[in-house]
């Protein structure tokens, strides 16, 4: 099934096209000696640009080769880690291909839920499965075997206008702290244009990434390390966490954008372009949509490190991927879909169809496109700070001291984070909202620390 909107009931703005054009491309090659007994695939993916921009292209490019046809389902982040943790945890048989990340892939790959793609990879010369960035193929993987296949990779940074700081006569440190990007933030604020933007949509991969990376380089944790591979104590109710969460949410709602407990990734992005906030700090990979052919703030923005407290640096390290569940019922045309949408022909060839040209080819996978000169004029204002950012993140030592799980900066890498971060994260966005104070929100978010307690992950 296509879905052409959201969970939030906005139409992401290729869906229409990219749904009329598989339509057209099932039509055109239903009786096609290339169609593969007429397979379809049922793909998910998230609702963001550079997904909505494969598929636009994919029945020119991959089904016109192929004759593979593609179904796509867009959702927004919570939604889609909702439905693939559903479907494949339950062995169903919704999706062929399904989009997840660095925290699913290691977890879903020791549950058996996926198909082990480094034996399709290792197969197919034509992937160059070595032109992977380590840091990046190592986060899909579980005991050395590749799990999901990364279509974009990142870590967060901050980025400003370079204009507006100018103006109010404000230097960006190349590795700020927090504490000066809140100076920045206010100095910069005005009743027209928001001193920073910042995610509070509740959601462990919305506000709780973010958040998380704040905790971190407070010198807080969620919980220790238990013994055994358990989850030990919960450490939310110690000052550091409060310190955390008191600074995260005295500086959105100071100098914050509006409606801030319903903002996330998308959101921001859009007050970006809109001129509505002055600065950002996010995942790198939004640099290239703010830096594509018709943006409106193209080349006026600057980049900086994420910004730290008492840790030496605190970017999470990130990939959207692509992986086949266990029970997909067409493996092999999955894989076929996989490799040409991740791999290196479709980065050293989309530049030149999409809208937003080459600096929106998707980032942070592979060093052949650091080394296209296409992609290293195009993407020359961020291109290198990205990649400075994600070989920083502090993926294996993410804070001040040992925490239970698998690696992750912005998330702890236990199955119980992502209940845990959706339920805590409702709690911070209604502070942010006004709705209780902070201290209502560490009491609620330490409960449910405490339920997992010595539980094993």
């Amino acid at each position: 099934m296509w879905s052409t909107k959201n969970a939030r009931g906005k139409t992401p703005r290729v869906a229409a096209t990219a749904l009329a054009a598989t339509m057209a491309a099932t039509t055109a090659f239903a009786g096609s000696a290339l169609a593969q007994d007429d397979v379809t695939l049922q793909v998910a993916l998230v609702a963001n640009p550079q997904m909505e921009d494969i598929a636009s292209l994919t029945p020119e490019l991959f089904t016109a080769e192929t004759g593979i046809n593609v179904e796509y389902t867009i959702l927004d982040e919570g939604t889609l880690r909702e439905v693939t943790t559903r479907d494949v945890g339950a062995q169903g048989k919704q999706f062929d291909v399904v989009q997840i990340g660095m925290f699913e892939a290691p977890q879903f790959g020791r549950n058996g839920w996926l198909v082990n793609l480094s034996e399709y990879a290792d197969a197919d010369a034509d992937y160059m499965v070595d032109d992977i960035f380590p840091a990046v193929r190592n986060g899909l993987s579980w005991d050395g075997n590749l799990y999901a296949a990364p279509f974009d990779g990142e870590s967060s940074f901050v980025r400003y206008r370079k204009d507006i700081l100018d103006a109010a006569g404000q230097t960006m440190p190349d590795a700020p702290t927090w504490d000066e990007i809140a100076a920045i933030a206010r100095a910069i604020d005005t009743d027209e244009m928001a001193g920073i933007c910042l995610r509070g949509q509740p959601g462990w991969g919305d506000l709780g990434a973010m958040f998380t990376t704040v905790v971190n380089t407070f010198g807080a944790t969620y919980w220790l390390e238990g013994e055994d591979n358990t989850i030990g104590e919960s450490q939310v109710d110690q000052p550091e966490f409060k310190e955390a969460i008191d600074f995260y949410v005295g500086l959105i709602q100071e100098v914050g954008e509006d409606d801030a407990a319903n903002s996330s990734y998308n959101e921001c992005t859009a007050q970006m372009q809109n001129e509505t906030a002055a600065m950002w700090v996010d995942a790198t990979v939004a640099a290239s949509n703010l830096e594509s052919d018709g943006s409106p703030i193209q080349g006026k923005l600057g980049y900086a490190l994420s910004p730290t407290k008492v840790t030496d640096a605190s970017g999470w390290l990130w990939a959207w991927a692509l992986a086949i569940p266990e029970t997909a019922p067409n493996k092999d045309a999955a894989w076929e879909y996989i490799s040409w949408a991740t791999g290196p022909e479709y980065l050293a060839t989309a530049g030149d169809l999409l809208p937003g040209g080459w600096a929106s080819v998707p980032p942070g996978t592979r060093q052949s496109l650091y080394e296209n000169p296409n992609y290293q004029e195009a993407a020359s204002t961020f291109a290198a700070k990205t990649l400075e950012a994600m070989q920083a993140a502090p993926i294996d030592n993410p804070g001040v001291q040992p925490r239970p799980g698998l690696p992750g900066v912005q998330f702890v890498g236990v199955a119980q984070f992502q209940d845990f971060g959706n339920r805590c994260t409702q709690e911070i966005s209604a502070a942010i909202a006004g709705s209780q104070s902070t201290d209502d929100a560490i009491a609620a978010c330490d409960a449910i620390a405490t339920e997992v307690e010595g539980q094993r992950w």
